[in-house]
């Protein structure tokens, strides 16, 4: 097992037209109530988002 931890990925595509606030509130739901973090954010020419979010993998410890 690696020193740095297991990272679970999700990916999210946010459409052209998507405003700042929509999208600010969408990851900030997000970070807020399933613990993910912004990974990277892509923005295409036409507009549109690619976002990648992480959060770490608890796994657990069983105890004698």
């Amino acid at each position: 097992m690696g020193s740095m931890g297991e990272y679970e990925v999700k990916q999210l595509y946010l459409p052209r037209g998507t405003t700042r606030g929509e999208a600010r509130r969408l990851l900030t739901d997000h970070a807020e109530y399933g613990h993910w973090e912004l990974a990277r954010l892509r923005l295409f020419p036409d507009g549109s988002r690619r976002v990648w979010l992480r959060r770490r993998v608890i796994r657990a410890v069983r105890t004698a």
